[in-house]
């Protein structure tokens, strides 16, 4: 258990490790904090805790049970992580591992708000990947949330596929990736059409068929991205649909 001074020290050492850091391009990452100074031994004593935590994650086999240990194991990090948010706010910030692999934990056990916070965090600052991954944080956010969306839809807020978009079309990343974004995205746009009430308040002006109309726009977009990514009978679908819902069309 962290004291609550341990707790307030390792924020207001997180915020200066990215006050420290000097200004970069923006396409290369910063540096991470400098040795020998009160936030880069900080920042040194956290990473030597988070490989250990690496290291026994690795020694468990079963995936379903390593995500109620990084959820735990992230609780040791959180104050560092606030104080290195707070510093991105202000413009500041070092190149993370400890923010880089807790935005990777939290999507493994489905906090998706707090693995978009650090994300942007990490975006907004050209933080890195480690090298194992080869891919950009960018790419990371958007393919392993996709996916997760695609494969248990109820676990991904719509809200959160949304946000993805500009994160999507503003980085570099195989169209593929993007292409899998977008055919998530129709699907969620899709499932709201069918669960459509006119009466809630939250109701769009255009009714069913503005919900349907976004998932086409979307849709259209995976298969233009990538032939392959199989949105076509949902296409189909709601192409019919669509026609269906047209004034005139007696549906």
């Amino acid at each position: 258990m962290v004291s609550p001074f341990r707790r307030h020290q390792q924020r207001v050492r997180a915020i200066a490790s990215g006050a420290a850091t000097a200004v970069v391009a923006d396409s290369t990452a910063p540096a991470p904090p400098a040795p020998g100074t009160p936030e880069g031994n900080e920042y040194a004593a956290l990473r030597v805790l988070l490989h250990d935590n690496l290291r026994d994650l690795s020694e468990i086999a079963s995936i379903e049970a390593r995500n109620p240990k990084k959820v735990e194991f992230a609780k040791a990090f959180a104050a560092w992580i606030e104080g290195v948010l707070t510093a991105g706010e202000d413009g500041h910030a070092a190149q993370d591992e400890i923010l880089i692999h807790n935005m990777i934990w939290a999507i493994d056990y489905r906090d998706f708000d707090y693995a978009m916070a650090l994300g942007r965090h990490a975006l907004q600052h050209n933080l890195a990947m480690p090298e194992r991954f080869n891919r950009t944080v960018a790419c990371f956010l958007v393919e392993e949330i996709a996916t997760i969306s695609l494969d248990h839809h109820e676990l991904v807020p719509h809200e959160t596929l949304v946000e993805l978009v500009p994160v999507a079309d503003s980085h570099d990343m195989p169209d593929p990736a993007r292409a899998k974004l977008y055919k998530a995205l129709g699907r969620s746009w899709s499932r709201r059409a069918d669960a459509f009430d006119p009466a809630a308040d939250n109701a769009p002006a255009g009714g069913k068929a503005s919900f349907v109309e976004a998932a086409l726009e979307a849709l259209n977009r995976a298969f233009a991205l990538d032939r392959n990514v199989g949105v076509k009978k949902d296409i189909e679908r709601l192409t019919r649909q669509l026609k269906e819902l047209s004034p005139g069309s007696g549906g």
